[in-house]
Formats: C-alpha cells, sequence, structure tokens
C-alpha cells in the first residue's frame, strides 16, 4: 500500500462517538493529517483523547462521520482488508497490554514475527532496541517482574520496532522519570524524521510546551488545532535511528 505524500494519512470528517445510550463524548471531529506529522493530542482528563486514538487504530467505529486511513473510507473497506491496516499502526497502551507469559524480548518481537522478518534481523534489532530503552539487563524478564516504568518501555520498544506508518502513543512518560521521558520522546522524533506520523497524548505539559510541535486540543469532546496552519509536513531523512531498528 503506498501513501500518497500530498493525501492526509489520518481524516476525520464529523466524527461523532457515544457508548451506548450515552451522550457523545466525541462531537463534529473534523481533522486532516500530514504523512510525516507530529501531534501531541492534549487536554483535560476525561475529554476524550483516549476514544479518540482508539477510533483512529479501529478498536471503535464511530456513530457517524468519516473516518479514512491513508487515504481509506474505513467504512467501506471490507473486514478482510482491515488487518494489514491495523498492521501500519503502532500503538503504546496507557496500560501496556503485554503479553505476561512471554520475555521482554519477545514481546517486542512480536511484530517482527508476525511480518516475517528472518531470526538474525529479529535478534539484532530486538536486542539494540531494549539496550536503547536501558532494559539490556531484563531481555529475559516477564512483564509481572518489571517495574511499572520497565513495563512502559517494553510496550514503546514493541510499538516502534516495526517502524509503523503511523504511531499513536496514550501517556508514554507517564510511568518514567523526567530523564528517560525525554530519551522516550527522541525515540519518537527519530521515528517521525523517518516518515511516521505521530500523535502522543499527554498531559505534560511542560513537555509539550518544550517540544514544541502542533497540538490536538480536545476539551469536552470538541478538537482544535492549534499551532497548525497546513497540512504539510517536512520530508523523512536520514537520522541514527535509521541504525537502531
Amino acid at each position: 500500500m503506498t501513501i500518497d505524500e500530498n493525501e492526509a494519512i489520518v481524516k476525520f470528517e464529523n466524527v461523532g462517538l457515544r457508548y451506548g445510550l450515552g451522550p457523545e463524548v466525541l462531537q463534529d471531529v473534523t481533522f486532516s493529517l500530514a504523512p510525516g506529522s507530529f501531534h501531541f493530542l492534549v487536554g483535560p482528563s476525561g475529554a476524550g483523547k483516549s476514544s479518540l486514538l482508539k477510533l483512529i487504530y479501529l478498536a471503535l467505529k464511530p456513530s457517524r462521520g468519516l473516518i479514512s486511513l491513508f487515504g481509506r473510507d474505513i467504512a467501506t473497506t471490507s473486514r478482510r482488508d482491515l488487518p494489514p491496516i491495523r498492521r501500519r499502526v503502532g500503538v503504546v497502551f496507557q496500560e501496556f497490554r503485554l503479553l505476561n507469559h512471554l520475555s521482554a524480548f519477545d514481546n517486542v518481537a512480536l511484530p517482527l514475527r508476525i511480518a516475517g522478518a528472518k531470526k538474525s534481523e529479529i535478534q539484532k534489532h530486538v536486542v539494540e532496541l531494549l539496550s536503547w530503552v536501558g532494559l539490556k539487563d531484563h531481555l529475559d524478564a516477564r512483564p509481572p517482574t518489571l517495574s511499572g516504568g520497565q513495563q512502559q518501555r517494553v510496550s514503546i520498544a514493541r510499538a516502534v520496532i516495526a517502524r509503523p506508518k503511523i504511531l499513536l502513543a496514550d501517556e508514554p512518560t507517564g510511568n518514567v522519570d523526567d530523564p528517560m521521558g525525554m530519551r522516550l520522546m527522541h525515540l519518537f522524533e527519530e521515528l517521525n524524521k523517518l516518515g511516521t506520523t505521530v500523535i502522543i497524548a499527554t498531559h505534560n505539559n511542560m513537555m509539550v510546551e518544550k517540544m514544541g510541535y502542533p497540538k490536538m486540543h480536545l476539551d469536552e469532546g470538541w478538537l482544535e488545532m492549534v499551532g497548525d496552519g497546513s497540512m504539510s509536513a517536512p520530508a523523512p531523512r536520514q537520522t541514527d535511528f535509521e541504525g537502531l531498528i
């Protein structure tokens, strides 16, 4: 599946979402994101940030409106064609969602194995990435034996290992200290410079202001794009992340 650089990689048109018979938690959400763009998703607790991310990675269906990913209308895409689309979206979940019966190494290796990567490539890339996030001494550890911050780093490594076209992260630095948080943000930046579209939901306003990327501000289900004058994005360039994964 090729991606047109002049076409939105994510597009919402008048999207509404409600759970059951309750009120709408997202209301008339409309935006377009360019391939290779980087946005922070901000807003108070309960504003709908996690719900918006779930719509993008196809864990939820909208109550109304149009969602397009990679130029395809999700509503008219066949069920058979949805899994390949999902595999192009990496997700860092707030609750980690690691497989407790697998080691840290095997959790991170899973996307590469699904993609059919060679065993030697899996060994090299997984070890390098887990070392980069400070877990080189925990390759064989299972998630229940790791701290919350360590599990978060395994989750992030798993999300980025296959270089997804879209990366969604829900509070990815919430369980780590500030130095590691900035190291992880650098990882997301390097992935973005390779062409990945990045959306990070966070309450860390200091980090958002320091990094200076455009914001998607949600409040009571309404979305406002802040500091994002056009759909254009910088062209991907080679970075030190090329040699990492």
